[in-house]
């Protein structure tokens, strides 16, 4: 049984990510930040806001000495409404930065006393296609710039961890329908989830810091 910690698993793709995991037995750990929309609740539920660099300490503390098999940076927003490269909200852009980009780094640097514990530790960045440096599509430029910008950090700290035996993968899970993704998305949370899970369940230091979505093709930085 290993243990895993969501971040924001209150809902979407992190809330069913948990609850697949827990449904095989694993211990899960659900960070979040808002209301919880497990029906029932489950698992081990913490307070999380990985902007507040004192919650996240707070986190590491209450786990303890308690070794982290796989860390799960899930939390993440869309926002602004504004983010064109011609009318831009500019501190919406900033708080993009903070939750997409600063967040995962601030969790996977306050468990990595965790993580090292573990015997074959994996760490996941949920990231996004729309972040992809291959594509030229424009829209949501503050939330394309974010995943961009989270697919350098999960690259950076795969080759930082790698002589630790540390895996670590950026994850695309689809246009999903979730309250980010919305009702017309293509995938349902569960499709999304259970590709995610295969593609960490094969995730290990030879594949280390690559980019993979959720059916398992590996996609361009």
């Amino acid at each position: 049984m290993a243990t895993i910690v969501i971040t924001g698993a209150n809902r979407g793709i992190g809330l069913e990510l948990a609850r697949q995991y827990a449904d095989e037995g694993h211990e899960v750990i659900r960070a979040m930040r808002g209301p919880d929309r497990a029906d029932p609740i489950f698992g081990t539920t913490m307070a999380l806001d990985v902007t507040d660099a004192e919650s996240v300490r707070k986190f590491a503390a209450g786990l303890m000495d308690r070794p982290v098999d796989l860390l799960v940076a899930n939390a993440g927003v869309i926002s602004p409404e504004r983010q064109s490269s011609t009318d831009m909200d500019f501190d919406g852009f900033l708080h993009t930065l903070d939750v997409n980009v600063l967040g995962p780094l601030r969790v996977i640097q306050a468990l990595l006393p965790n993580l090292r514990r573990a015997a074959h530790p994996k760490i996941a960045i949920t990231s996004s296609r729309m972040g992809s440096m291959a594509s030229a599509q424009s829209g949501f430029i503050a939330y394309r710039a974010s995943k961009a910008a989270a697919n350098k950090v999960a690259q950076c700290v795969a080759t930082d961890l790698a002589g630790e035996g540390i895996a670590v993968a950026s994850l695309h899970p689809g246009w999903v329908r979730t309250d980010l993704g919305g009702p017309g998305a293509d995938l349902d949370v569960e499709t999304s989830a259970a590709g995610l899970r295969r593609v960490l369940d094969g995730l290990s230091t030879e594949n280390s810091g690559r980019f993979w979505a959720y059916d398992g093709e590996e996609l361009d930085w």
